[in-house]
């Protein structure tokens, strides 16, 4: 399919972000604000950036996508079906016994998921692995990892930032889904990260810092000429985004909405009540 145009790709962030509400409503479980900070992200990659075929999701040629911050699994699970990779009315099963759509993305089930995630760390881990794996085979698809701002507080994942710069791999981007909290709250107080950019510069990234809502700036940075470096673009982004009363609330890390809420987020994303 051609890449849908700038402005029809904010729409589709609309209804995105109504599906994960939705979703997550239905199940009674699952984590909004994760999953709505990253919208633009994923769908910016799908619709606007990666090389795929939902008709072949197997397709040996294609891009790699990680999502491992694995939790966000609605995100990436409404932009699938929206890609085509399964029917959007499927949607609604999230976490339901025999589904496979499962609380935390599984290749074994999923049509389009790439790699199976949850464990937090390990996703940068699994991208120098593709990459390398494509290199070994002479293929030329790209990487792309979206990791939260917490999980990188994981040793695992700075080593495999500085295989990921040992090895030169220019395939990889490595996207930080930067929205300042975690669980147990700020990142700041739980293990300052520090100037995150300039740590990965000085590990061997290529790093750019933008608006991570902003579906232009992602775009351009996802775009920007394949150096002999892997590339780390900071996206900036708001837990929750979209929804006023769980936006930058901690809270709505890991807790699904009741009726009522379902409700009045529906109403302020334009998406009615049911």
């Amino acid at each position: 399919m051609e890449p849908l145009a700038q402005g029809e790709l904010s729409q589709l962030n609309k209804r995105i972000r109504q599906d994960i509400i939705r979703m997550i409503g239905t199940a009674k479980s699952g984590h909004p604000g994760g999953s709505l900070s990253c919208v633009e992200i994923l769908s910016t990659l799908y619709f606007r950036v990666m090389n795929v075929d939902p008709e072949h999701p197997r397709w040996e040629g294609r891009d790699r996508f990680v999502l491992s911050k694995g939790h966000a699994a609605p995100a990436l699970y409404a932009v699938l079906a929206h890609r085509g990779y399964f029917p959007p009315e499927e949607l609604l099963s999230l976490r339901q016994f025999g589904s496979r759509l499962q609380g935390h993305p599984d290749m074994k089930k999923t049509p389009g998921v790439d790699a199976s995630t949850g464990s937090l760390g390990q996703g940068l881990s699994i991208a120098v692995g593709l990459a390398l794996g494509g290199r070994l085979g002479g293929k030329t698809y790209r990487v792309f990892v979206v990791v939260g701002d917490g999980e990188i507080q994981e040793g695992q994942f700075w080593e495999a930032a500085m295989a990921a710069a040992h090895y030169k791999l220019s395939a990889v981007t490595l996207v930080l889904d930067y929205n300042g909290l975690q669980i147990d709250g700020t990142c700041e107080e739980v293990m300052s990260l520090g100037n995150v950019g300039d740590k990965l510069a000085a590990f061997g990234f290529a790093v750019s810092e933008v608006d991570g809502h902003s579906i232009a700036q992602l775009e351009s940075a996802f775009r920007l000429p394949a150096q002999d470096r892997p590339k780390c673009i900071i996206a900036h982004t708001h837990k929750g985004c979209g929804v006023s009363f769980m936006e930058d609330q901690v809270g709505w890390h890991g807790k699904a909405p009741n009726a009522e809420e379902v409700a009045r987020a529906l109403s302020e994303l334009g998406g009615g009540s049911s």
